[in-house]
């Protein structure tokens, strides 16, 4: 049983977020037909647990997610060209099942070639990435061992990524003292708009890159929408038409009232980085400009913002152990491993804030086992050979990892 008959026999079965039961039970019945130790969580991610079978060796985990972005209609796989793909009905679900091939993929291996000295594998597989990740938050990160994990959830076969974006929320609300008619009111200069304000502001405040770090982007922020005007008025009357003809936001916009001095108005960014000190000095930013605004327009008009963290980050390890051992691994197989940040969330980041069962922080790694290209669409499709090479690239790091 190799690694792309693993994948395909994966595949085929539909696992929607919160729909892995089917997908979980053949993991299980790989793991029961080769001996290995495997269980449900009580959330139903699936772990398994290798022991040690050597002294003074650490345990290493790996770590992919079980679900995929479609529904629960067929997956009907074609092979065109040395790619695995679909009849372009739906996704494959090669995010995250060619990370799931090749870590079962390293446990039927050790379980068939027990004379293999090492420090134990943990794997863990979990439900619900790619919507709310509510299977990595509810493991129970007490139960394992390992201190470095690999999370088999890049895109792109030989990345190998340190370092990733945390996301945080940017909320600016811009409140003026006195509204009024646009008519009766407009000549009176102390009745400012919330709405221009607002554009004003905005205009002055940070956008895009922040900090690059080796041509690669470290802390951003992007600006995501503006709202002002009587909003509520608008919806009201958007809420009431029969028939809503898209673009929504159009349509929203004319239905408005504009004879209203607007007296509030909203802007939301997304903050990405993998740097807290970086992000730390973007977000000052924010606010001496909005402390500025505020004294320009003292009693008349106040700006506040509001900072929410959506994902924490995580930073670079100071140990860089895992990206050698990787390279040395890519050298034997030809791979080119690139070692690198990336600018988004991942399970790596709930990894990277939590602590193994001997109270040391994880350290997680992003890595890529195939070249997957249009990813979440029905076009998804995975190069055959690269999965191949992905799922030695696992193997050849674990053996690299146990070694001396």
């Amino acid at each position: 049983m190799d690694v792309i008959s693993i994948f395909e026999d994966l595949v085929k079965i539909p696992s929607p977020s919160l729909g892995e039961y089917n997908v979980s039970q053949k993991i299980l019945e790989y793991t029961y037909n080769n001996g290995i130790n495997a269980y449900y969580d009580d959330y139903q991610n699936v772990i398994i647990k290798i022991p040690a079978n050597t002294q003074n060796k650490p345990p290493l985990l790996l770590s992919s997610h079980m679900d995929v972005v479609g529904n629960s209609s067929p997956v009907n796989v074609k092979y065109n060209n040395g790619f695995m793909e679909t009849d372009k009905t739906r996704t494959l679900g090669a995010d995250d099942k060619a990370g799931v091939a090749s870590a079962l993929n390293l446990a039927i291996f050790l379980a068939k070639n027990p004379d293999i000295k090492h420090g134990g594998l943990e794997i863990v597989f979990t439900r619900d990435e790619e919507t709310n990740m509510t299977g990595i938050n509810h493991v129970d990160f007490q139960k394992l061992d390992s201190e470095n994990v690999l999370v088999l959830d890049s895109d792109m076969l030989g990345n190998f990524e340190i370092a990733g974006a945390g996301y945080t929320k940017l909320d600016l609300e811009v409140t003026t003292l006195l509204g009024g008619h646009s008519g009766n009111d407009i000549q009176d200069k102390k009745r400012y708009n919330a709405a221009k304000l607002i554009a004003d502001l905005v205009s002055e405040l940070p956008n895009g890159v922040f900090k690059t770090e080796n041509g690669f982007t470290i802390t951003s922020c992007n600006l995501g929408s503006i709202v002002a005007g009587a909003t509520d008025i608008g919806l009201e009357r958007f809420l009431e038409l029969e028939n809503h003809k898209k673009p929504y936001s159009r349509e929203l916009i004319s239905l408005n009232a504009d004879n209203i001095i607007n007296t509030k108005a909203y802007a939301h960014w997304s903050l990405r980085s993998s740097d807290k000190k970086q992000e730390e000095k973007l977000i000052q930013k924010f606010n001496k400009q909005i402390e500025k605004f505020n004294k320009k327009y003292k009693e008349l008009a106040h700006a506040e913002l509001n900072v929410k963290i959506h994902m924490l980050p995580f930073e670079k390890s100071p140990n860089q152990k895992m990206a050698e051992i990787a390279r040395i691994a890519g050298k034997k197989l030809g791979i080119d491993v690139k070692v690198q940040p990336f600018h988004a969330g991942a399970e790596t980041h709930i990894y990277a804030n939590k602590t193994n069962s001997q109270n040391i922080k994880f350290k997680p790694v992003l890595v890529g086992v195939a070249n997957i290209f249009s990813m979440h669409s029905e076009n998804e499709r995975v190069e055959i050979e690269s999965l191949k090479k992905g799922a030695e690239f696992i193997k050849e790091i674990f053996m690299e990892y146990n070694k001396g």
